[in-house]
């Protein structure tokens, strides 16, 4: 009777789970669904301690305990301390931790089977060990390099597709072979992590940093599938459930991401797109790029009828998403026409300029997606490029030599008038510079992006 009353808590704790991931599929309703969610989990953790099973008389519920109460603090604290601009790092490093998990228990489980256990049971704990150990190591390298603690360089082989194709064939084949021993030896099993955790780096390595929404995209997709081969074997519902969606969301996301740069998941593994190389194209080094003021483009905002935003990652490292929000105010107070451009990849994390807007309170629906936005951008005023760059490359368009033809990007291009608030000349992550920079109706204002945009809401204060 209590082991029926049990899954049906496990089942509403799964629904309340679908609602948090289908509230975190709009920032408008992403924070409703986040606590929806941490309430389908709550339910699952307070069920599964409760819940009959063998061995019950080991009462472990003071180490459980103790964990519990020192994630709990650990969590909030990082999460209330993290910067925007450090979100990525610490979303990496939260999905790597989720993997480690999902490799201890397989690792427990295996130590434990012996000659009784069966090849599908001992499949399925391999199945565990292995996506849960790419998840772990290959999110620990996808923060460090976010983080700028590591370099493509310093971690890249020749050949490291080859490398990578070495490295997969030689963890399957290994796990298969143990698989099949039935009873399998402490110092094999330990090999068999290492190797894991290599591929899982390895992986990694020579993804560019472009491509980081993807890959955390990806990583992801692999932790819930890790959860939910766990929760297979511990024939716990919330646990395949949860793996389940978490591993289908991330997947599905991968895919919407990969079309909107107009690639292929392989491409994007062994493509080394945004691999921080050398400028190249777009532009000769004896063209002349034009600059404007604050106090000129001040009046040229507050005078215009429509203004677009394009935000990137630039934005986010300044911290200026309040003071462009400000600026917005007092545009909009002129009856300005004032939007936001937003690109499915810009930044380093799926959604990061949603989140980054969200936190300056701009409202949902002035934030357009890459179709709206470059049907708005098409005879508008004004267009603000704060900190983007790739996506904004009419190369993409033009040039079948670019690593970026063939990118959906906003064509900020098409507006009557374009200005770049950027720091330098320097490309971006795909190590290529922009031609948009030098367009006749293009100009720049160089400078940190906070400061820049400081002097232009001063400048409208006066007008």
């Amino acid at each position: 009777m209590l082991a029926s009353v049990l899954n049906v808590t496990y089942l509403v704790g799964a629904v309340a789970l679908v609602l948090g991931l289908r509230g975190m599929s709009s920032p408008d309703t992403a924070r409703r669904g986040n606590l929806w969610a941490a309430a389908g989990i709550g339910i699952a953790i307070a069920t599964s301690l409760i819940y009959p099973f063998e061995g019950a008389e080991h009462n472990n519920y003071g180490w459980i305990a103790g964990a519990l109460i020192l994630g709990s603090i650990f969590g909030w604290l990082a999460a209330m301390r993290v910067k925007m601009t450090a979100m990525p790092q610490m979303v990496s490093i939260f999905n790597g931790l989720g993997g480690a998990c999902a490799v201890l228990l397989a690792v427990i489980e295996l130590q434990q089977a012996g000659a009784a256990t069966g090849a599908a049971q001992l499949s399925v704990l391999m199945l565990t060990l292995l996506i849960g150990g790419v998840a772990f190591s290959g999110s620990i390298l996808a923060y460090l390099k976010l983080d700028g603690k590591v370099w493509d360089s310093q971690v890249t082989l020749p050949y490291h597709g080859a490398v990578n194709l070495v490295l997969l064939l030689a963890t399957v084949g290994f796990g298969v072979y143990l698989t099949t021993t039935g009873n399998i030896p402490t110092g094999l099993l330990i090999g068999l992590l290492v190797l894991t955790l290599v591929y899982g780096f390895s992986f990694v390595a020579p993804i560019g940093g472009a491509d980081m929404p993807v890959v955390i995209s990806l990583l992801n997709s692999f932790t819930g599938l890790s959860a939910a081969t766990a929760g297979i074997v511990y024939g716990n519902q919330i646990m395949l459930v949860g793996g389940i969606l978490v591993g289908a969301s991330g997947t599905i996301l991968t895919i919407l991401m990969c079309r909107a740069m107009n690639r292929s998941l392989l491409n994007v593994i062994i493509g080394n797109f945004g691999g921080g190389g050398a400028a190249s194209g777009g532009a000769d080094g004896d063209q002349v790029v034009k600059t404007v003021n604050p106090s000129d483009l001040a009046i040229q905002l507050f005078y215009a009828k429509s203004v677009v935003i394009i935000p990137g990652y630039g934005l986010a490292v300044a911290q200026a998403q309040k003071t462009c929000k400000e600026l917005d105010d007092l545009l909009s107070a002129n009856g300005v026409d004032v939007v936001y451009a937003i690109h499915p990849v810009a930044g380093r994390m799926p959604g990061h300029m949603n989140v980054l807007l969200a936190e300056a309170d701009v409202p949902y629906p002035k934030l357009l997606d890459l179709d709206a936005a470059n049907d708005t951008l098409a005879g508008a005023d004004v267009v603000l490029i704060i900190g983007a760059n790739d996506v904004v490359n009419p190369d993409a368009e033009n040039d079948p030599a670019s690593p970026l033809y063939g990118m959906p990007v906003l064509k900020a291009w098409t507006a009557k008038q374009t200005v770049v608030l950027k720091r330098s000349m320097s490309p971006g992550y795909a190590g290529v510079q922009n031609p948009l920079f030098f367009l006749e109706n293009n100009k720049m204002l160089f400078g940190d992006a906070k400061a820049s945009l400081q002097e232009l809401v001063g400048e409208v204060k006066n007008l």
